[in-house]
């Protein structure tokens, strides 16, 4: 009941009264006034005001249940959330979840975790009410080789919510949202899988937002939302946006089960297109051209006057000349 009063409370113009509210949602005016005193307690700013109800003057930077799911559409695939002030990881809780048959659409999010993880076997530092963690499970009937390109759908819908902020952002391949060449987004996918049949997927994603200062590895690469804006913004609200933009692109995937639908979209916000990039992995380095995705998520690259198309798998890519 908390979630569609907040909703209802975010929607109204003005005041709604209390015996609006009560028809709305078929409960009496004790319930209603006991939300109410829950959401002041949690540090929503309401003005209760006689003969005219209430309205809500400010909303605090939380990340409840309650909150995020006031923001998001009706019927939104992403309905089952939970929200736990701590957790080893997110990714880690999510897999929990679905092995317990949590259904696709689950979420959860948390203000710290204790043993963040990012690709490539790194850690994700996540210090404690600062930033955005949150994974989600899904349970797509696709191949379990095409799984992989979630997690550049994934990129485009943080991307879309980090726009919404006002905020200039682009992709560097094949899932890192970077600003004025600094990294402000993190995204691993997890999956279970048998032959052919995916059990379910895992798409954690981290967001600094609130955070000014970053540990001496990654101070010269990483920034906030807050920085990049020159704002404070609303972690709900960025959370929100991600899911929105998400269950779009989501549902546009499913129809071919690739990113031919995508694949331009994607292109037309990918950092290094066009330039020159460095590719790195287990057998070295080289350098080459980006040419964009393939309808698979691959990385087309000119490289010695061959087209190639790259695997995100144990691979990184870098400008010439640093990071992007």
């Amino acid at each position: 009941m908390k979630t569609k009063i907040l909703k209802i409370l975010r929607q109204a113009d003005t005041y709604i009264s209390g015996q609006e509210l009560c028809s709305q949602l078929g409960v009496s005016r004790t319930a209603v006034w006991k939300v109410i005193q829950q959401l002041k307690d949690e540090g929503y700013g309401i003005e209760a005001v006689s003969s005219k109800g209430y309205t809500v003057t400010s909303y605090p930077d939380v990340m409840t249940a309650a909150e995020i799911g006031s923001l998001l559409p009706e019927h939104a695939l992403f309905s089952d959330i939970h929200y736990k002030s701590v957790v080893g990881s997110t990714n880690d809780e999510a897999k929990l979840m679905a092995e317990n048959g949590a259904p696709e659409g689950t979420l959860v999010v948390t203000e710290c975790q204790e043993k963040g993880k990012g690709r490539l076997g790194r850690t994700w530092v996540s210090p404690s009410g600062e930033n955005i963690y949150m994974s989600f499970v899904l349970r797509p009937q696709i191949e379990p080789t095409n799984a992989s390109m979630l997690t550049l759908i994934a990129a485009m819908a943080v991307l879309d919510a980090i726009h919404n902020q006002g905020i200039d952002a682009k992709i560097k391949w094949p899932n890192d949202i970077v600003n004025d060449g600094k990294k402000l987004c993190g995204i691993l996918t997890e999956m279970s899988s048998q032959m052919e049949c995916i059990n379910y997927i895992v798409v954690g994603i981290g967001i600094n937002v609130h955070q000014r200062t970053f540990d001496e590895p990654i101070q010269a690469t990483a920034a906030s939302l807050d920085l990049a804006a020159g704002k404070t913004v609303k972690r709900s609200q960025v959370i929100a946006d991600v899911l929105t933009a998400f269950e779009h692109y989501y549902q546009l995937f499913l129809k071919t089960e690739d990113l031919n639908l995508l694949k331009d979209s994607y292109n037309a916000q990918l950092v290094n297109m066009g330039k020159q990039i460095r590719i790195i992995d287990r057998s070295g380095e080289r350098c080459g051209i980006s040419a964009g995705i393939d309808d698979s998520g691959c990385l087309i690259a000119e490289i010695d006057g061959k087209t190639e198309h790259i695997m995100s798998g144990e691979v990184s890519v870098r400008g010439i000349y640093g990071y992007v």
